[in-house]
C-alpha cells in the first residue's frame, strides 16, 4: 500500500512539473533574448511621469504683468468718482428709463454726463459705486457736444472728482484708452484698448435720430476701439495716468452693439462747455455764417486744387454765405459757378479761408473746431483770405449760433 502511494506521488510531481515546463516555454520559434526586468521604462510604462517645469521667476512676472498693474491701479483710484445715471421720463404709459454713467467734476456735486442720457428725463436718479442712490438735479446740457450735467446733494466725502487731462490735443492715435462706466447695467465695468483715431466729426445729438443731411457738427471726436456698450454713454475715456482725456459718447454699430467704432468728447470741449452750463444751464457758441460743399469723399480743398487749379491745396472754399451773418456783413463770397468735378456738382469761385486769428487751417472741421474751442460770441477775429488768387486779411465779430435755420446766398450766379 505505501509503495502505491509513492508511486502516487511520483507520477503527480511529474504532471506538476510538466504544466511548469509548457507554461513557461516561450512560444514555438521565439528566442528569448532579454529578462523582462531587464526591459527598458518606456515599454513597461508608455506614459511615465514627466519632469514638471519649474515656475518663472517673480522678475519676469511682474515685467510680463506690468501693463496690468497699470490697468488695476488706473481703476481702484477711479471707480469711486463713476455713477450710475438713471434719467426717468413720465409718459401716458410705463415710465421711460434712459440709462447711462457719469462721473464727478468737482466738489460742489456737478456730475458729468450725456446730453442724451438726461436731456428729456423728469427725474434722474444717481447710484454711486457702493450702491448708494440719490437724486439728481438737471443743471443743463447741449445737445452739440452731447454733453450734461447733473447735480447731487451728498456728502463731500463721497465726491472723488477726476481729474481733466490739461490738454486733449495732446491725444495721440495708438496710445492707451480706458473706458469705465455700467455697459448694459452691470455696474463697475472697465474695458481698454487704444485711441484708434482723432478729429472725427460727429452729429449732434439733436441730429442723431434725424435724417437731416446738414446740421452743426462736433469735429474734434476721440475714436477709439475700446469696447463701449449701451450704458457707458457719459463715463470718461482715461490715459495710463487716471487722467479723463474723453467724456463716452456713443458707437458705430449696424446691430446695436460695439463693432470696434467708439467716441468720446474730447476734454478741450468739456472745458469750453461745462463752466457755461455751470453758470448758465446751456451753452453759446460763436457764428461765422459761411456754407461749403460737403468735403468727404475727395472735395475738400486739398481734393480739389488739381482740378480746379487753385493757388491753394488747404483751406475752406465757400459755396455760400448765411445772408446777415457775419460772414456776409463782412463781405466774404460764396460760389459763383457751378461745375462737375468727377460726377458731383461743386460751387466753384468763392473764397478760400486758409487761416483764422494767424492759425492755418486745413478744412471745415478745422475752422469749425477753432471756432468751437477758441472763440465765443462777440470776439473780434481776423480771418486769411484768397480771392481770384489774391490773399487779404477780413475782420469781422462773431455771433451767437442762432437756432432756427438760416437764409443762405448760395452760390450765386
Amino acid at each position: 500500500m505505501a509503495h502505491l502511494k509513492t508511486i502516487y506521488l511520483f507520477a503527480l510531481l511529474l504532471v506538476i512539473a510538466a504544466c511548469t515546463s509548457q507554461t513557461a516555454a516561450p512560444p514555438s520559434g521565439a528566442i528569448m533574448t532579454t529578462p523582462v526586468d531587464d526591459l527598458p521604462v518606456s515599454i513597461l510604462n508608455p506614459n511615465p511621469p514627466i519632469d514638471m517645469p519649474t515656475a518663472v521667476p517673480d522678475s519676469i512676472v511682474q515685467e510680463a504683468d506690468a501693463d496690468y498693474l497699470v490697468l488695476s491701479n488706473v481703476y481702484e483710484r477711479s471707480i469711486t468718482a463713476i455713477v450710475n445715471i438713471e434719467g426717468v421720463t413720465q409718459t401716458s404709459g410705463e415710465p421711460r428709463l434712459s440709462r447711462g454713467s457719469g462721473f464727478v467734476f468737482d466738489m460742489q456735486g456737478h456730475i458729468i454726463t450725456n446730453a442724451h442720457v438726461i436731456k428729456d428725463a423728469d427725474t434722474v436718479r444717481v447710484t454711486f459705486n457702493d450702491g448708494y442712490v440719490t437724486e439728481g438735479q438737471v443743471v443743463g446740457f447741449d445737445t452739440f457736444s452731447d454733453l450734461g450735467l447733473v447735480r447731487v446733494q451728498v456728502p463731500s466725502d463721497r465726491l472723488h472728482p477726476l481729474t481733466l487731462m490739461a490738454d486733449s490735443d495732446l491725444v495721440r492715435v495708438g496710445q492707451r484708452a480706458i473706458a469705465i462706466g455700467n455697459p448694459f447695467g452691470l455696474n463697475s465695468s472697465m474695458s481698454a484698448g487704444i485711441v484708434s483715431g482723432l478729429g472725427r466729426t460727429l452729429r449732434s445729438a439733436e441730429l442723431i435720430d434725424s435724417e437731416a443731411p446738414v446740421g452743426f457738427q462736433n469735429p474734434a471726436i476721440i475714436q477709439t476701439d475700446t469696447p463701449i456698450n449701451p450704458g457707458n454713454s457719459g463715463g470718461p475715456l482715461l490715459n495710463s495716468q487716471g487722467e479723463v482725456m474723453g467724456v463716452t459718447t456713443a458707437i458705430r454699430t449696424e446691430s446695436g452693439v460695439f463693432q470696434g467704432v467708439g467716441f468720446a468728447v474730447p476734454t478741450n470741449t468739456v472745458r469750453r462747455v461745462i463752466p457755461e452750463l455751470i453758470q448758465t444751464g446751456q451753452v453759446n457758441y460763436a457764428w461765422l455764417g459761411i456754407f461749403v460743399t460737403p468735403e468727404d469723399n475727395g472735395y475738400s480743398v486739398a481734393g480739389l486744387a488739381e482740378a480746379l487749379n487753385l493757388p491753394v491745396d488747404a483751406g475752406v472754399l465757400l459755396r455760400g454765405v448765411t445772408i446777415g451773418s457775419p460772414a456776409d456783413r463782412s463781405g466774404l463770397r460764396g460760389g459763383r459757378e457751378i461745375i462737375d468735378v468727377r460726377g458731383q456738382a461743386v460751387c466753384i469761385g468763392g473764397d478760400i479761408i486758409v487761416a483764422i486769428n494767424g492759425v492755418y487751417v486745413a478744412n471745415m472741421d478745422d475752422l469749425v473746431a477753432y471756432l468751437l474751442a477758441q472763440t465765443r460770441p462777440n470776439d473780434r477775429i481776423t480771418l486769411l483770405i484768397v480771392r481770384d488768387r489774391e490773399t487779404f486779411e477780413i475782420e469781422l465779430t462773431l455771433q451767437v449760433r442762432p437756432n432756427q435755420e438760416t437764409q443762405v446766398r448760395d452760390c450765386v450766379g
